[in-house]
């Protein structure tokens, strides 16, 4: 047991960084505003993304080299839409998930007061910002890829426990019938909440360049680490994180339908309602249960955007000029920290309008990414023998109208 989970990595690191902002946000708001009527936009788009997250390791698996490789070899020009677009979208991810996780780390663990330099005070949520970001830089510096690949199995297990045991209270403490009636969103808010909800779920398109990256990375660490188990290791995550974006949906639905509660659009705040709404359903018992589970959510989802973005950007670069850059990883992580922060502090009051912004521009851009990663895997560039079979042809087909069809329809309602 213990051989074939060190095998595992790169899926697990892809599923620490899906189970994050469209598990513990997006999909408890959906079951909380829902109920379970959007279910049915949960399972589709998780059908649809799935062949193109899956190039990602596949063509890592078949080539020895990542996704950003394989856009160079389609053209030059879109390596360098690959990096703008990664570059005017990161900051405010990693923004989105960082204010989450502070807020979390802020109503478990208390605020912290300090002053600045005895003119004005820094909120605690600020504090909790930067030791979050801190530890994460700490940890990637010190032990690197090894360490982070050990660290996620321990988050995920520990994620996954106390998740299913907080849905499993909470149904048992549920005593009206479960409806199962599907919702067609009729409004124009309604319809925005749904974008946003599929626009990560389970995950941004571009994480498929992070899982070939980490794949490489792990086949460095691990000689043993085959196509074969690269593959199954993926499937692994991506279904994770499918029955725990199903888990936050329940919960949602089982502790705060029809409560009449809105969710702040201050971490603080959002994360003290959270966690109260289910303590008061379930009992204050629920509290390190639901506190391990929305944090560690939290955690891992900060600290493998924290990884992913600079090792991408880093090696955009790399491809672009065609050198090395030895300290590019090391330069890109501050880069992003720094700029993190900078955001943090312009829109700390705002996280529902950051994550509105990240959830949204993730799904305008998926098509994009649909593309260009079925492209590459049915292209020359790819083995034969690891092309998409006629299931992944249509599937992948049919994942791109989807996209296209969704974003169309998103930008006439604006």
């Amino acid at each position: 047991m213990f051989s074939q989970l060190k095998k595992l990595g790169p899926g697990l690191l892809f599923a620490g960084a899906a189970i994050g902002v469209s598990h513990l946000v997006q999909s408890t708001r959906a079951g909380a505003d829902f109920g379970l009527g959007l279910l049915w936009a949960l399972l589709l788009v998780n059908l649809f993304k799935y062949p193109f997250f899956q190039y990602g390791p596949r063509y890592a698996s078949a080539t020895g080299e990542s996704l950003l490789e394989g856009y160079h070899k389609l053209g030059k020009g879109i390596l360098i839409a690959y990096f703008i677009l990664t570059f005017a979208t990161m900051f405010t991810i990693q923004t989105a998930v960082t204010i989450v996780t502070a807020g979390l780390a802020n109503s478990l663990f208390g605020d912290i007061s300090i002053l600045n330099f005895g003119i004005e005070s820094i909120s605690s949520v600020e504090i909790w910002t930067i030791l979050i970001l801190c530890v994460c830089l700490f940890i990637l510096f010190l032990g690197k890829y090894s360490t982070l690949d050990k660290l996620i199995k321990v988050i995920i297990i520990t994620l996954t426990i106390s998740t299913l045991m907080a849905v499993i209270f909470a149904f048992a403490e549920f005593d009206t019938p479960i409806g199962f009636t599907q919702i067609w969103p009729e409004n124009k808010e309604a319809i925005i909440f749904l974008i946003a909800f599929m626009g990560w779920m389970p995950a941004p398109l571009d994480i498929s360049v992070w899982h070939s990256i980490w794949a490489i990375e792990k086949k460095k660490d691990e000689a043993s680490f085959s196509p074969k188990s690269a593959l199954l290791d993926f499937n692994i995550g991506y279904l994770g994180a499918i029955v725990l974006g199903i888990a936050f949906v329940c919960l949602g639905y089982f502790v705060m339908f029809n409560t009449g509660e809105s969710f702040s659009d201050k971490a603080s705040e959002f994360s003290n309602q959270l966690i109260d709404l289910y303590t008061k359903s379930l009992g204050q018992w629920a509290y390190i249960i639901i506190g391990i589970a929305a944090f560690t959510t939290m955690f891992s989802t900060t600290i493998t955007t924290l990884d992913a973005s600079p090792r991408a950007m880093s090696r955009t670069l790399e491809i672009l000029q065609n050198k090395s850059f030895k300290k590019g990883y090391l330069l890109w992580v501050l880069i992003l920290a720094f700029g993190t922060i900078l955001i943090f502090f312009a829109f700390v009051s705002k996280m529902g309008l950051l994550i509105k912004i990240a959830t949204i521009l993730s799904f305008v851009t998926a098509p994009f990414y649909a593309i260009i990663n079925y492209r590459l895997m049915s292209s020359k560039h790819t083995p034969k023998a690891w092309r998409p079979n006629l299931i992944l042809h249509i599937l992948s087909w049919a994942g791109i109208l989807f996209l296209i069809g969704f974003s169309v329809w998103y930008l006439s309602i604006l």
